[in-house]
């Protein structure tokens, strides 16, 4: 379920951002607007966006097999990362572009087809953006939360966009290179952000302390187990798999330790969700 929800975001995401690049392109370079112009670079960039979260939500639902025990599910962070350095290229073309537009005082031929245009491009990316939030909420996918983000980013964006039109109506004209260079920079800061959530992920960044401290919860719960050393998390796909060594009385049978353990790691698999598979090392403690 999980995988054919975010295939179908990915398409509905590949569908969107080409119709929103060709309107915006078309009318940006009838209406020389450097704004809308960057405004259909960021949808193009889109379109490669949206089509990487579809390949890499095909990959990451592949099962484990004999040359991947742990499954798949790192390709949603190698792929989030290509999409980031996508969106960080992007970036560059728009604020040099933009740049180039306010050094030659390029003027803008206004039409109410610019007014048009950002309010069904607001519209669209409202849409999206409510059903990609939803979807990241519920799954936890770093892919579909990079494109949630850009989708959110697009409607203030296209804001600016529309902003930089009507004040084209007053004669000021500036203001659209302006937007255009901050349009740049926001590519660049959402870019740079999803590059250093999938680089995290793939350098085996550890749990987070508030998913520990529930970890840590549950075996307090447990007064058998004396002592917790050890402990040691990896990220696989969207979950966490741990590790760790619990002391018990060294007086009890094998049989008796290693069910403490058991039941531990069943309780812990099943209460947090974050957390993929535990594996409990068990030691004797030495009562004195």
């Amino acid at each position: 379920m999980r995988y054919k929800e975010i295939k179908k975001a990915s398409i509905f995401g590949i569908i969107g951002n080409l119709l929103l690049c060709i309107i915006k392109g078309t009318i940006g370079f009838i209406t020389k607007s450097e704004a809308m112009i960057a405004d259909g670079f960021n949808s193009a960039g889109d379109i490669v966006s949206s089509l990487m979260t579809f390949i890499g939500n095909k990959i990451a639902s592949k099962p484990s097999d004999e040359d991947h025990n742990l499954g798949h599910g790192k390709a949603e962070y190698i792929y989030s990362m290509l999409i980031s350095i996508i969106i960080i290229i992007t970036s560059f073309i728009v604020i040099k572009d933009s740049i180039i537009s306010l050094i030659n005082k390029s003027k803008l031929i206004y039409s109410p087809y610019l007014i048009i245009v950002c309010l069904i491009s607001i519209a669209i990316k409202l849409l999206l953006y409510l059903y990609t939030r939803k979807l990241s909420k519920k799954h936890h996918n770093l892919l579909i939360d990079a494109n949630s983000k850009d989708h959110r980013n697009d409607i203030f964006i296209t804001t600016i966009n529309l902003v930089s039109c009507i004040l084209s109506t007053k004669n000021i004209y500036m203001i659209d290179g302006i937007s255009g260079i901050i349009i740049g920079l926001w590519i660049f800061y959402s870019g740079i952000k999803i590059f250093k959530e999938s680089y995290d992920i793939l350098m085996d960044r550890c749990i987070s302390d508030d998913i520990k401290n529930e970890v840590f919860k549950i075996i307090s719960s447990h007064q058998e187990i004396k002592k917790v050393i050890h402990f040691n998390s990896t990220p696989v796909g969207y979950k966490y798999q741990i590790s760790f060594t619990i002391y018990v009385d060294g007086n009890l049978t094998t049989f008796e330790s290693h069910k403490i353990a058991d039941n531990l790691e069943k309780e812990i698999d099943k209460n947090i969700e974050e957390i993929y598979l535990t594996v409990i090392h068990v030691n004797p403690w030495k009562t004195n």
